[in-house]
């Protein structure tokens, strides 16, 4: 694949996932730009094997890495399986960067963090995750910062939601056709972020670091403000026309996981100065234009202040 004169050539791995899809929305509307965007999928590279990796990476100005294993609980039962893709599949990843001289932007989580603050993790906060999936998310965070510390940008994100794949405001949206009353835990803090506001966020972190003016390392990647998931349940009734009275408080002890969930998730976004941006808008505001979106659309049936409509 030769790239144009003069385009710069961006690479997004984990291309078929839900922030994987934004990225390259988000690139492709920055028509007129300067940048030939391929995006691939994990049916089309796995970034464990080397050589396939070195190929892919060929060639790039900057990879975005949006791959990665997803399934939180099932880590508890698979970790070494988890640990391959988000710790040793992005050592690879890093390591065919570093010899090519490429920028990587790669997307970890507030998981690598111990969830036991009160105030925000600022981004050089001790690291101390309390499951299989954030210690894996570590590993990750490790190999870039190992391999690649000027031209690695680590972006920490949380509570993630989007149009392209299952979340938490899609589940409550399309339980509001299934249940009158829903009970959703109040005790865990985060910061709700819709995944095209955070595809936005990579691309202008990769188009400063390719003009020199973002140094490398951690970031954080979520939405402005702190919320509960109980709020928010109630915020995206309110914006979707539902009666939020519906959305009942509980705690984490009536929903037992197989892995621990971190109780605070609210991340400081004070570095984003050094790369001349502004922190991420508040969620409420990011939550109002996601549901705007026709993939958030409340369903047919959907109960509307206490009576289906």
């Amino acid at each position: 694949m030769t790239g144009q004169p003069g385009r710069a050539r961006w690479l997004v791995t984990g291309a078929g996932g839900m922030l994987g899809q934004d990225v390259l929305a988000a690139l492709a509307a920055l028509e007129g730009a300067g940048i030939e965007a391929a995006g691939l999928s994990h049916a089309d590279l796995d970034i464990t094997d080397p050589a396939a990796v070195r190929r892919a990476v060929d060639g790039m100005a900057v990879v975005v890495n949006c791959a990665g294993w997803t399934d939180v609980d099932g880590a508890e039962a698979a970790e070494e399986a988890a640990t391959a893709i988000n710790g040793t599949g992005v050592r690879v990843l890093a390591a065919a960067c570093a010899g090519a001289g490429v920028r990587l932007l790669h997307v970890s989580s507030d998981y690598v963090l111990p969830g036991d603050a009160s105030q925000p993790y600022p981004e050089d906060a001790p690291t101390g995750p309390v499951n299989a999936y954030g210690r894996s998310k570590l590993a990750g965070e490790r190999a870039v910062s190992e391999l690649l510390p000027q031209d690695g940008y680590i972006v920490r994100t949380a509570w993630l939601y989007g149009e392209h794949g299952p979340n938490f405001v899609a589940t409550m949206l399309k339980l509001a056709a299934q249940r009158d009353t829903l009970d959703v835990v109040d005790d865990q803090q985060g910061q709700p972020t819709w995944s095209y506001a955070l595809a936005r966020r990579l691309v202008e972190l990769g188009l400063a670091a390719l003009d020199g003016r973002a140094p490398g390392g951690i970031y954080h990647g979520t939405a402005s403000g702190r919320t509960t998931w109980f709020e928010l349940a109630r915020e995206t009734y309110r914006l979707s026309g539902l009666d939020p009275e519906r959305i009942r408080p509980t705690d984490s002890a009536t929903f037992v996981r197989p892995a621990v969930r971190p109780a605070f998730s609210v991340l400081s976004q004070r570095r984003w100065a050094e790369a001349g941006l502004a922190p991420l808008a508040d969620w409420r505001e990011q939550l109002a234009e996601a549901l705007a979106l026709p993939a958030f659309a409340v369903p047919d049936g959907a109960y509307r202040n206490g009576s289906a409509g």
